[in-house]
């Protein structure tokens, strides 16, 4: 059987707190077994599926879809490379698109800081087509107007 780690250990090896571990264990992200003393025993393969869990954090990748693509690895042995690729792969497109909006969004952010109101015919952030002048003059989307969010009159 292989080397059991303590949540501590896992916490240690990283980087991770100990309650993310519990809160990843309880989204069934991660998995333990329990001692006689009812404390928590890890595999050493969860060091890699922590790791992958807060890279994807960083990019952005919602807990729920992690935990979807972490269904997908095979249960009983450890995930390859080739394994990983293929979750990775997954990602990808979805990746791709946030990269193309950050771009348009660093391209257009000095347009949006000048204008100040968000309801511009110019601003392609928030207000495509001017949707917003239907709801009246002023900073529609800064206070709180739900119809110019929604493009409704």
């Amino acid at each position: 059987m292989d080397e059991q780690l303590t949540i501590g250990q896992v916490a240690a090896r990283t980087g991770v707190a100990t309650s993310a571990l519990r809160f990843y264990e309880d989204r069934r992200l991660i998995r333990s077994v329990r001692t006689e003393g009812n404390q928590r025993r890890y595999s050493r393969e969860v060091i890699r599926v922590v790791s992958v869990i807060r890279a994807a954090q960083e990019l952005g990748i919602s807990l729920g879809d992690i935990g979807e693509a972490l269904e997908t690895l095979p249960g009983g042995r450890t995930p390859t490379a080739s394994d990983w690729e293929r979750l990775a792969e997954g990602w990808r497109s979805r990746l791709d698109q946030r990269v193309k909006a950050l771009i348009a969004l660093r391209d257009d952010l000095s347009e949006c800081i000048g204008c100040g109101c968000l309801s511009l015919e110019s601003c392609s952030l928030l207000n495509p087509g001017d949707r917003a002048s239907t709801s009246g003059t002023g900073a529609r989307f800064l206070a709180g107007d739900a119809e110019a969010a929604n493009g409704s009159p």
